[in-house]
């Protein structure tokens, strides 16, 4: 085989092994974010604190009334919610997938649980929404949580936002 002709043959295989992994998706929802897996939201996790602990998505209905709920109240009373955790992996991109209903309107919330102990530390774990802007120290409002979501997959980009003093949650610092 003539050098050139080598070349030929590894040339693109060397391309392919150099190419970045697409991010997986998270979740057990996961499957509901490929082509084809139904009406779901793709949440991009953005500005983690860390890799520690886990990651929870909740699906409220999207009215300042249900938003935040407890959980058992609104399956109760049929109303939509839905929780998935996950991991977070040691690198690369944090993207995590929930199921939606129906094709509508929803309310994400996300949290970066930092001390495994599945209960909202004030002081230590993380928050987000798919809306712009910082929490501050009040509770957020509705609006700031909203996903329009069809037949297919919505993806949103998720900014995680953490205590700081005084001025409440907001973005890690060094972003």
């Amino acid at each position: 085989m003539t050098p050139s002709a080598i070349l030929a043959v590894l040339l693109p295989a060397a391309l392919l092994l150099a190419a970045p992994a697409a991010a997986q998706v998270l979740g057990s929802d996961a499957a509901a974010c490929n082509p084809g897996g139904g009406p779901a939201i793709l949440a991009q996790i953005a500005g983690l604190k860390d890799r520690k602990g886990r990651i929870k998505l909740e699906l409220y209905p999207a009215n300042e009334t249900d938003f935040l709920a407890d959980d058992s109240v609104l399956l109760a009373a049929g109303k939509t919610f839905r929780r998935v955790w996950t991991a977070i992996p040691v690198s690369g991109q944090v993207q995590v997938c929930i199921r939606v209903p129906r094709p509508g309107r929803y309310a994400l919330f996300v949290t970066h649980d930092r001390d495994g102990k599945n209960k909202f530390n004030f002081f230590a774990d993380g928050a987000g929404f798919p809306g712009p802007g910082k929490i501050g120290m009040s509770r957020p409002k509705v609006e700031r949580a909203l996903v329009d979501v069809g037949t297919a997959t919505a993806e949103r980009t998720v900014q995680m936002q953490y205590l700081h003093g005084l001025g409440g949650f907001s973005p890690t610092r060094d972003e």
